[in-house]
């Protein structure tokens, strides 16, 4: 088989429609005995949604996902922040949806893409030499000539490689719940509450009878690890009390209950060989944000664009390098920002939430809370200073640089329709231009293939450089001279490096 994906979540899932949108043949196998029913994770970035709608795996998300509109900040049952007083209506926004939600949108979009999902399929260990990797995967011995670990913050695909993990875990531990209660006039607001004991967090989720929420809470050290379902609600309802200031929280049933411990830990590569890790196998961290499923599909989408083409023989095996050089940071700086906002926002020392509520004023300021949603909605990820981007990134004086983004602009097409840029982005490449591009769309169709290149036009005003446009919408290239453009394909594409592992 080509690629063998362990893991089948969001990251996993993503690669596997990633890879089959480009007529790659993939196998993804997961340990599970079927779909997770738990919640788990919750949200989708903007810029996560900005993936799935490459991919074509968006679907109804948009619409099925709770209303939220905003998040206010409580200390000692006062009001002192509301964080959707900087909201753009009119803006991406955050899609406060269930990641059980999101798999089974990309599910539907893996079995209509051809592919399918082998549960009940322990990874058991893994060599690989030059040219595969053999897998032990049950009573079962496949070979792969790829194998991409999705499998989580225990990834056996991970251990099997001989990747270390580094890292150390949080010391506070959380209590969560999941519950169908009565919280009248709290729908549509993510509540943080700091008060007497700790911090307590109200969190709508989307259900059609809209009594749907995730409760969750810090618990002293002095209650032992081992908490049933029955203890983690009576505390909750206590804490509720004691933290929220909500005296007499009903609770009806709960459908999910945790207790669990943040982990910061990083792995010390993205690749080893042919086996390539994506997600919480190499990343794990404090889920402030909404951080790590996110990452999880960004780095899937990063990583399946390159490796296609050198499955496809149009690149170097070292354009595989690029992947951990341009996510690995990206990564690193999740880690270092979702840990100290948990430190400080969820505190157990006195100190520490003496600081919290000292820095929550600043929270109020409109020009802090979008900086703060800008950063957790991805959209300002660059590669600037990454191997692809190169020289000309710093010789670029104004608009987009190699590495960017690139801003979601108006185009229009040969029939005269309107729409935005992203949109008409799928899994190819792109090359934005105003006037004749015929060269630089032959010198793009040449090295990266005629099927995956394509002419987007500005619906207005003039673009002064040729743009080239990688499938996960950041910018490759620009400039003038088509010339130009072969000759960086051919050193970013790794045409004259080795092509051995």
């Amino acid at each position: 088989m080509e690629v063998l994906i362990v893991g089948a979540g969001p990251t996993g899932l993503t690669a596997a429609c990633g890879l089959l949108a480009r007529g790659i043949a993939v196998r993804v196998v997961d340990s599970a005995p079927r779909p997770a029913t738990t919640s788990r994770a919750l949200g989708l970035q903007p810029r996560g949604a900005e993936v799935l709608r490459r991919l074509g795996a968006l679907g109804d998300l948009p619409q099925r996902a709770a209303d939220v509109r905003g998040a206010g900040i409580h200390v000692n049952g006062r009001k002192i922040v509301d964080v959707g007083a900087a909201l753009d209506a009119a803006g991406p926004r955050l899609l406060w949806i269930p990641q059980t939600e999101i798999e089974a949108q990309l599910r539907e979009r893996l079995a209509a893409l051809g592919g399918r999902i082998d549960w009940n399929t322990p990874l058991r260990g893994l060599v690989q030499d030059a040219d595969g990797v053999d897998v032990e995967l049950g009573g079962e011995r496949v070979r792969a000539k790829w194998v991409i670990g999705c499998d989580g913050a225990h990834s056996q695909v991970r251990k099997s490689a001989g990747i270390g993990f580094p890292g150390s875990q949080l010391t506070e531990r959380f209590l969560l719940a999941d519950v169908h209660a009565e919280l009248p006039g709290r729908r549509g607001e993510i509540g943080t509450f700091l008060g007497v004991g700790g911090q307590f967090v109200v969190m709508p989720l989307p259900h059609p009878d809209g009594d749907l929420w995730r409760l969750m809470a810090p618990v002293p050290d002095d209650h032992h690890d081992e908490l049933d379902e029955t203890e983690i609600l009576k505390l909750l309802c206590r804490f509720a009390a004691e933290r929220a200031g909500i005296p007499d929280l009903r609770i009806d049933r709960a459908a999910w209950t945790s207790v669990f411990r943040f982990n910061r830990r990083l792995a010390d590569s993205y690749r080893r060989g042919r086996i390539l890790l994506a997600g919480d196998a190499a990343h794990i961290h404090s889920p402030l944000g909404g951080q790590g499923l996110n990452t999880g599909i960004g780095d899937a989408e990063n990583l399946v664009f390159k490796l296609a083409l050198v499955i496809g023989g149009r690149a170097g095996i070292e354009l595989l390098d690029t992947y951990s050089a341009e996510r690995r940071p990206i990564a690193e700086s999740v880690l270092s920002a979702t840990s100290i906002g948990t430190r400080i926002g969820f505190a157990e020392t006195a100190a520490g939430q003496r600081l919290f509520a000292a820095l929550s004023p600043l929270l109020r300021i409109p020009a802090v809370q979008r900086r703060l949603m800008r950063a957790a909605s991805q959209l300002g990820i660059d590669y600037r200073h990454g191997p692809l981007a190169g020289p000309t990134a710093r010789r670029v004086r104004s608009g987009p640089r190699p590495g960017d983004r690139v801003p979601n602009i108006p185009t229009r097409d040969a029939e005269g329709h309107d729409a935005p840029l992203h949109s008409r982005l799928g899994t190819g490449w792109a090359i934005l231009a105003t006037g004749d591009a015929t060269d630089h769309l032959r010198q793009a169709a040449k090295y990266l293939g005629v099927e995956q290149v394509r002419l987007i036009t500005p619906a207005t005003g003039t673009l002064d450089d040729v743009c080239l446009i990688r499938p996960d919408a950041h910018l490759a290239w620009r400039g003038a001279s088509a010339e130009e453009m072969g000759r960086w394909l051919d050193t970013a594409l790794c045409h004259e490096e080795r092509r051995s592992v």
